[in-house]
């Protein structure tokens, strides 16, 4: 990452992650993102919590010039949230490409003047490949809330018929070979 990108993404960490988090934030409900903003606490609060911890994480190693994998647990955390939420795909995703339109607006006059255009695009190039992880990860959650979902159908499904006597267990003896005398 350019360094003069860096230092300058790094001088207004905090500005940008709290516009980050107020964008992320007003992707939800209004009656929802009023508490969700307030409390950061992790037990009153979890998921503006990881939010909060996420987004520290996220730009931490987009800055950083880490590896990006599949297996960032802040993001993880984050997508896990929004999977179980009612976003769609696209909604749900959005989170990462509103950092984007963050960094741009924090520091627009800095990159400007230091004309780090190509530094921008560079950078931003990283969240989109950010965001195809994140993808991959949103799909893996929402398989899992599924496969759950069907297994508590089936099970619902199964006690209901039971109580209603419409099925019942066979005894193990009824399976049991009986011997007809045909051993030789």
């Amino acid at each position: 990452m350019d360094m003069k990108l860096k230092d300058l993404i790094e001088g207004k960490r905090s500005i940008i992650l709290e516009r980050w988090f107020d964008a992320i934030l007003e992707t939800y409900p209004t009656d929802s993102s009023g508490f969700l903003k307030k409390k950061k606490d992790r037990f009153a609060n979890p998921v503006g919590h990881a939010i909060s911890q996420g987004t520290e994480g996220i730009l931490e190693v987009l800055v950083g010039g880490k590896e990006l994998t599949e297996d960032l647990p802040f993001l993880t955390d984050i997508i896990k949230v929004r999977a179980i939420q009612d976003f769609t795909p696209s909604k749900a995703m959005t989170f990462i490409f509103l950092l984007k339109k963050v960094v741009r607006e924090s520091l627009e006059k800095e990159i400007r003047q230091n004309q780090i255009y190509g530094a921008l695009l560079e950078f931003e190039s990283k969240i989109d490949d950010l965001a195809l992880f994140a993808f991959d990860i949103y799909v893996k959650c929402r398989e899992q809330i599924y496969d759950l979902k069907t297994e508590e159908l089936k099970r619902m499904t199964y006690t209901l018929l039971k109580k209603a006597n419409l099925m019942y267990e066979i005894p193990a003896q009824e399976f049991e070979v009986k011997d007809q005398g045909c051993n030789p």
